[in-house]
């Protein structure tokens, strides 16, 4: 996340607004929700995670405690059981 000079980009109207609220501090403007990308979805980590997530399942359907889950994916018990339980997205 990069760092600009509010006088840089707002108009001054807006700037003032602003300052009635806030003064001196930093703000962070998200982008808007249509134009954000799922976590991880361009470095292709959130891939790697759905797939470990949906072997867990896996092996749990097949048998497997929670604990050698928790064990062999270096995990927390507390970690395994979520994934367990949670709906798949």
């Amino acid at each position: 996340m990069k760092y600009v000079k509010a006088s840089h980009v707002l108009p001054e109207k807006l700037i003032k607004e602003i300052q009635k609220y806030v003064q001196g501090d930093m703000i962070y403007i998200p982008k808007p929700a249509a134009s954000r990308e799922r976590w991880g979805s361009q470095s292709g980590e959130r891939k790697r995670i759905d797939r470990r997530n949906d072997a867990i399942r896996q092996s749990y359907a097949d048998g497997r405690s929670v604990a050698e889950l928790a064990a062999r994916h270096c995990l927390s018990v507390d970690t395994i059981k979520k994934i367990i339980y949670s709906k798949r997205s």
